[in-house]
């Protein structure tokens, strides 16, 4: 390579080292003012289907129902289909009352699926950008028709071993699905809103994430 060559590659190099770092800022706060845009007071009500891919089983487990943030650190989960149950979370403490069975009660801290659900629902529906880049690196892309992802990735190691990254879609101000992958390959994908009643009846990865982006 000539010396008039190597000239032109460390100068491309640094332009585009320029353009990414110019560009960082920039994409941060948009993807902050997307945050706050969500917030909603509370208490937020959302309907919620949800398919569960688990290694072990064939079939993904499907479930619907609503998700509710009650204000601070408290959240709902009622689940309608196919059995009644209510998931709640407040207090630091995790309850849950089955149908027909005593209710079930445990720390929050045994459970970090949970505590990254916490994190980021909370954040999102009361618009609070500073938690969630607290909890969480940002990446944010959007489309010509304001179709958006954040992708997730949580801070602490600790629960970054559990949950690997969650991805939620939306469309100008309204999330649409958020989907948690877990660093073993357990996948849970959540359609929100008027979403949740497009759950196909045997739905797959590909479809739903297709779903999920508009498709």
């Amino acid at each position: 390579m000539t010396s008039g060559s190597k000239m032109l590659v460390f100068l491309s190099g640094t332009m585009l080292s320029l353009c990414v770092n110019a560009s960082a800022p920039e994409d941060a706060a948009t993807a902050r003012a997307l945050v706050n845009s969500l917030g909603r007071p509370a208490p937020a009500r959302t309907a919620f289907a949800e398919a569960r891919f688990l290694k072990l089983l064939d079939q993904p487990l499907v479930v619907s129902g609503e998700l509710a943030w009650l204000g601070g650190d408290r959240l709902e989960r009622h689940v309608e289909h196919p059995n009644r149950e209510v998931s709640s979370i407040a207090d630091g403490e995790v309850t849950q009352q089955r149908e027909g069975r005593p209710p079930r009660r445990f720390s929050l801290k045994r459970a970090p699926q949970l505590q990254i659900m916490l994190d980021s629902f909370v954040a999102l529906l009361g618009g609070d950008s500073a938690r969630l880049e607290q909890a969480f690196a940002i990446q944010h892309t959007v489309d010509d028709s304001k179709r958006w992802t954040l992708t997730l990735t949580p801070r602490d190691p600790t629960l970054v071993r559990t949950v690997s990254r969650i991805e939620i879609d939306g469309q100008g101000n309204e999330p649409r699905c958020i989907r948690m992958q877990e660093a073993d390959g357990d996948l849970a994908i959540d359609l929100l809103g008027d979403l949740a009643a497009s759950m196909p009846a045997a739905p797959t990865r590909d479809a739903l994430v297709a779903l999920c982006q508009g498709g």
